[in-house]
C-alpha cells in the first residue's frame, strides 16, 4: 500500500474545484481497505471515501486520508436462464458496468445509463433516473467495518434505501466502506419508457421491437442534450433533490401555480420537480463568471473554471433562499459537502 502526501484532488473531482488531501491512497482489495483503515486509525486521521469524486463539493482541503477504491470486475452469482444476480466491485465505473450488463442481455439498469460515479456509491445514494432507482434492482452489498475490519453483507431492508438516501448516509455514515454490490437483473424485464422524453426518443422504433439497449441509448441521448459533461464543465449532476411533500401542502402551492409539474407517490405524498421550481424562481442560466446555474437544467450547478467550493455553495444557498421565498419550500442538497464551515 502506497500512501501519498499532499495530493491534489482537483482532477479527481467532477466539480474540478481546487482541493488537496493530506494523505491519499488507492485500494484494490478488501485487505487493502483494511490496511488503509488501520493506517488511518493508528494516526488518528479522519477518512474519506472518494467514490469517483462525482457527488461531492469540497469547501476546503482535507486533513485526513482519502481512500480511492479502484477495485474492478464483476461476477455472476446466479443465473437461471432468465434472472441473473451479478456482483460488481465498488471501483467499477457505473456507466461502464451498466453497458456491460446490457451487452450481456440483462435488463434493469438501462434507465440509469450515463450516471457518473462508481458502483460502490450507487446504493449509498440510491441513485435514480427516469423512473428507476437502485432499490428496484438491488440484492445486497458487502462492506467493511471502519473500526474492526469486519466484512458484512447487508440486505435491502438493512440498507434502508429511500429517495437518494440509505442507512450509510444516516445512522451508519462513516462506519462502513462498501466494497461490492449485487444486483438482480432480468432478461425479460419490462421496459420503462413513460418517464421524461424516453417515449418520444423511441417513437420510430415499433413497441414490440424495442430493447433494453434502445432505452439506454435514448437515456444517453437525453442526458447528453440536457446535462453537461463533467470532463468539459465541472459539475456533480443534480445538486438538489426533488422535494417530496404531503398532499395538503402541494394543494396550497398548486392553487397559486396551476402549471406546476407533479408526480404522485405510492405513500400519498407528491414529488415536485426542483428544476422547475428553480427555473420559475429565475435562476436557470444565472451566471457568476466562474460558476453558474446550468442553462439547460436548473438542477445542475457548474464550475466554468476557477470557482471554489465556497463560491459554488454561496450560489446554492442563494438559489435555496429564493425558492423558499417564492414557493415556501426548502430545497434539500443532494451533493455531499466536504469541509463545510458551520
Amino acid at each position: 500500500m502506497k500512501v501519498e502526501s499532499k495530493t491534489d484532488l482537483t482532477n479527481k473531482l467532477t466539480f474540478h474545484v481546487p482541493a488537496t488531501t493530506r494523505f491519499y491512497v488507492e485500494v484494490a482489495t478488501d485487505d487493502d481497505v483494511r490496511e488503509a483503515l488501520l493506517w488511518a486509525r493508528n494516526k488518528g486521521l479522519e477518512i474519506l471515501i472518494l467514490g469517483g469524486g462525482s457527488n461531492m463539493l469540497f469547501h476546503s482541503d482535507f486533513e485526513g486520508l482519502v481512500i480511492n477504491i479502484v477495485s474492478t470486475g464483476m461476477a455472476i452469482e446466479m443465473d437461471d436462464g432468465r434472472f441473473v444476480e451479478v456482483v460488481a466491485e465498488a471501483g467499477e465505473v457505473w456507466h461502464k458496468f451498466v453497458l456491460q450488463t446490457l451487452e450481456n442481455g440483462w435488463g434493469g439498469l438501462e434507465n440509469l445509463s450515463l450516471i457518473p460515479g462508481c458502483v460502490g456509491a450507487s446504493p449509498m445514494q440510491n441513485i435514480g433516473a427516469y423512473g428507476v432507482e437502485i432499490k428496484d434492482v438491488f440484492s445486497w452489498l458487502e462492506a467493511i467495518n471502519v473500526e474492526n475490519g469486519e466484512l458484512k453483507r447487508f440486505n435491502i431492508e438493512e440498507c434502508k434505501l429511500g429517495y437518494r438516501e440509505s442507512v450509510f448516509k444516516r445512522e451508519l455514515k462513516g462506519k462502513w466502506v462498501i466494497v461490492r454490490v449485487a444486483f438482480h437483473l432480468d432478461r425479460e424485464s419490462e421496459l420503462k419508457t413513460s418517464y421524461g422524453a424516453i417515449e418520444s426518443e423511441l417513437s420510430e422504433i415499433p413497441t414490440d421491437l424495442r430493447t433494453h439497449k434502445d432505452v439506454s441509448n435514448a437515456v444517453i441521448k437525453i442526458r447528453n442534450s440536457k446535462l453537461p459533461n463533467p470532463d468539459e464543465l465541472g459539475n456533480a449532476g443534480s445538486f438538489f433533490k426533488n422535494p417530496v411533500i404531503i398532499e395538503s401542502d402541494f394543494k396550497i402551492i398548486q392553487k397559486n401555480h396551476s402549471d406546476i409539474p407533479f408526480y404522485p407517490q405510492e405513500d400519498g405524498k407528491v414529488k415536485l420537480a426542483a428544476g422547475w421550481l428553480i427555473d420559475q424562481a429565475g435562476w436557470k442560466g444565472h451566471d457568476r463568471i466562474t460558476h453558474a446555474v446550468h442553462d439547460k437544467q436548473a438542477l445542475v450547478l457548474v464550475n466554468k473554471g476557477g470557482a471554489t467550493g465556497n463560491e459554488i455553495w454561496t450560489l446554492a444557498l442563494d438559489v435555496m433562499r429564493s425558492v423558499e421565498k417564492r414557493f415556501g419550500l426548502q430545497l434539500e442538497v443532494e451533493v455531499n459537502q466536504i469541509g463545510i464551515k458551520s
